[in-house]
């Protein structure tokens, strides 16, 4: 599949910088530079957010990730059904999907899952979730895993095609994904913004739970 050259330049640049993810960082700064870097995440991007939960949860969490990423299809399968049940479910965190693409499979599969799910969160989840369990083909076999993917959504091969040389689609992922590298540094995969704060890399459930329990007692 030819790379396609808007997304190109930003793409090596994203993974020249991480292939791996960073272990997590606290976010420097007062709470003033929070709130500032929570203003800037809810800023309106080209593409609808994808999200799940109540819209006036009391926290709100961000994620960019690649799909063809190894550590954020490990936070899908091992973390995110026990953050969905006990926080997602419950009403008390609102979760937004993110894309920042990777590599040009990630984008392609990204594209997949935004037309799959043609603006109904929910579905675009079940995609996203489907597209990261095929991870593996996806990186070995990506024009028939594409295909695969999107006959579950009743895309035939000719809709899966059009939407992969979407070029409109791929100018709005671009642009989102350099907004998220210039304005909010973004550089790795996984990323998470909770209620502003940064958090780089893989995170395990423990971890996040107490974080949460924490932002719930305030």
């Amino acid at each position: 599949m030819p790379t396609p050259r808007p997304l190109r330049a930003t793409l090596r640049l994203a993974a020249l910088i991480t292939l791996v993810a960073i272990a997590p960082l606290p976010l420097a700064g007062t709470a003033r530079a929070q709130s500032e870097a929570a203003a800037l995440v809810a800023k309106p991007v080209s593409l609808p957010d994808m999200a799940i939960g109540q819209a006036k949860a009391p926290i709100i969490i961000v994620e960019y990730s690649s799909l063809t990423c190894p550590h954020c299809a490990d936070f899908e399968e091992n973390v995110f059904p026990m953050l969905q049940s006990k926080y997602i479910d419950t009403g008390k965190v609102r979760f937004v999907s993110r894309e920042f693409p990777l590599d040009i499979k990630a984008a392609a599969a990204s594209m997949l899952a935004r037309c799959a799910a043609n603006g109904d969160a929910p579905k675009y989840f079940e995609a996203t979730t489907l597209l990261f369990k095929q991870q593996g083909p996806l990186m070995e076999h990506t024009t028939e895993t594409l295909k695969a993917v999107g006959d579950r959504f009743g895309l035939n091969e000719q809709a899966v095609e059009a939407c992969v040389k979407d070029q409109v689609l791929l100018d709005k992922l671009t642009a989102d994904q350099k907004f998220a590298f210039d304005e909010l540094k973004v550089d790795a995969t996984p990323t998470f913004f909770i209620n502003g704060e940064r958090l780089r890399g893989a995170m395990a459930f423990e971890d996040l739970d107490k974080k949460l329990a924490a932002l719930l007692k305030r």
